[in-house]
């Protein structure tokens, strides 16, 4: 089985996020009714920019089981944009604090994924733990602070768009339309490629696949 533990932050929207994958013959009692997305929230009257308060969780495979190795699902789970750097900033990665630390932030996301998934979901169970934080993020991303992404405010900001002052220049990812996270990101790159596509050769590529 192979489980990634991964924090990542954002700017004004800071995340932790859980990776890993479920060893499906291990887990016969996962509940049946497993769906692909689940909400945990802790406590309603904190609010859901509360600091470890919601817990957003994903299982992909759920809908393509293709996705994980034979017998397994992958569940990708993270705290949406509540992270503060400042518990993270100035920490050497080699440390026992940091290691104390990593385990601690992380146990509001375990529970969550044992809440969802059901008694029969273990963490035990899985062989590789590989834990990441807004450090990590920082070194191996190259994002200033450990951040993932800008933070736009709903009916004040809008994320930019694509074209730039130089001809020929677009800009693509989670810093522009529409926004933070694969399905964005992917809807960014989308959007360029198909502003690089004239009129007429958006009408011949309907007729070939018969639209």
């Amino acid at each position: 089985m192979f489980k990634q533990l991964h924090f990542l932050l954002k700017e004004k929207r800071r995340e932790r996020h859980l990776r890993f994958s479920i060893d499906t013959p291990y887990y016969k009692g996962l509940r049946e009714d497993l769906g692909i997305h689940h909400i945990v929230v802790n406590d309603w009257d904190r609010g859901v920019d509360a600091d470890q308060n919601v817990v957003l969780i994903s299982v992909p495979s759920v809908l393509s089981p293709d996705l994980a190795p034979p017998g397994k699902h992958v569940l990708h789970a993270y705290t949406p944009g509540t992270e503060p750097f400042e518990l993270w900033k100035g920490l050497d990665p080699r440390s026992a604090e940091y290691k104390k630390l990593k385990a601690e932030r992380s146990e509001v996301i375990w529970r969550a994924v044992e809440r969802a998934l059901g008694s029969g979901f273990s963490r035990d169970k899985c062989d590789v733990k590989l834990v990441g934080t807004p450090l990590t993020h920082q070194r191996f991303l190259r994002r200033n602070r450990g951040t993932y992404g800008p933070a736009i405010q709903a009916g004040k900001e809008t994320f930019p768009g694509h074209s730039t002052p130089i001809p020929q220049l677009y800009c693509c990812g989670d810093s522009t339309f529409p926004g933070i996270g694969v399905p964005a990101v992917a809807a960014s790159g989308a959007i360029v490629a198909n502003s690089l596509v004239s009129v007429s050769q958006h009408s011949e590529l309907l007729d070939a696949i018969g639209i």
